[in-house]
């Protein structure tokens, strides 16, 4: 459904210019849910710009849903929907006739527009409020119309730039159990960036990560934080001699540079700290370091870019405002 070789797109500055995206590879397969993830101006935006149409690269080719994003745009458009972060409603025409108009603006007949109109307000919880206008919705149900203006014409790709941002944990659930349902019933390719890293890590069967312009992981949830973060065991001791001594002997289980001291806080990273910490707590004891507390954690998304770059997912770095 995706298939981009090299893309790169290169923004004019008054310095010259500035890659905010740089020779991107990427191959998205039908049925596929991805979540595309990166900091504040890592480039995920102007992907998404690149891939609808909206925005041409530089350089490098794309194909999505089987048309080039240059030469045939309108066959790209055709072929996907595409739900950016502001509402795409708007306020004086009822939910049903937006729905209907949408499908119009999309080449369906009278007729059609009105069945699919019917069709996706069924699909997504809308038929009470078709008589309603967008202004008078709440923010999960706005956001829930926007998807549904995004499927009226049957796209084989959707798009979803922050579907859930700004929303109530009731809402965000909300519109992920449509989101779900949609892949599972319809079979739908789902891309969609997210800045709720537990959504990706839960909801998404792959997530991409980018950064600076350039992928620098692509595979499940579950093998990034594996093979690229580990689990963290965390000790706290009584003072910090004793931490300098149950560092050195943490050096010991983990891998160079996985160790770190905090005052009294000794943190080690570990393929699988549940078999790692009974027998780091008995070293300990043997060398007569007293633990007074210990416990394990999982690793997220944030720590995989974290092992990665030296920084937070969550942290801005805008190359430019475009990004």
């Amino acid at each position: 459904m995706i298939h981009a070789r090299g893309l790169t797109r290169r923004f004019k500055t008054k310095g010259g210019g500035v890659d905010a995206v740089r020779d991107l590879d990427l191959d998205v397969e039908a049925g596929q849910l991805v979540a595309f993830l990166g900091p504040n101006g890592a480039g995920k935006s102007t992907c998404l710009r690149m891939f609808t149409s909206l925005l041409p690269p530089t350089s490098g080719t794309a194909r999505v849903a089987g048309r080039d994003v240059v030469s045939d745009p309108a066959g790209v458009r055709a072929h996907i929907g595409y739900v950016g972060q502001k509402s795409s409603a708007g306020e004086n025409f009822r939910v049903r006739d937006e729905l209907v108009t949408q499908g119009r603006c999309y080449g369906l007949t009278r007729s059609r527009a009105r069945e699919r109109a019917e069709e996706v307000l069924d699909m997504l919880d809308l038929r009470p409020l078709a008589g309603r206008k967008p202004g008078t919705l709440s923010g999960g149900q706005r956001r829930r119309l926007d998807i549904a203006m995004g499927l009226v014409h049957r796209p084989r790709l959707l798009f979803l730039d922050e579907p859930s941002t700004g929303l109530d944990p009731q809402s965000r659930a909300n519109i992920w159990e449509h989101i779900l349902r949609l892949r599972e019933e319809h079979g739908a390719t789902i891309f969609l960036t997210t800045h709720y890293l537990e959504e990706a890590d839960t909801m998404a069967e792959r997530v991409v990560i980018i950064d600076r312009g350039r992928i620098i992981a692509d595979d499940t949830a579950g093998r990034l934080k594996s093979d690229l973060a580990g689990d963290r065991v965390t000790i706290t001791v009584h003072d910090e001699a004793e931490a300098a001594k149950a560092a050195g002997i943490a050096r010991r289980i983990a891998a160079p540079g996985e160790v770190t001291e905090d005052g009294t806080t000794v943190l080690l990273r570990v393929p699988h700290a549940a078999s790692a910490l009974p027998g780091y707590l008995r070293s300990l004891e043997a060398a007569g370091v007293k633990v007074a507390t210990a416990e394990t954690a999982r690793p997220t998304l944030d720590d995989v870019f974290l092992a990665l770059t030296g920084r937070s997912l969550r942290e801005g770095d805008p190359q430019d405002g475009a990004a």
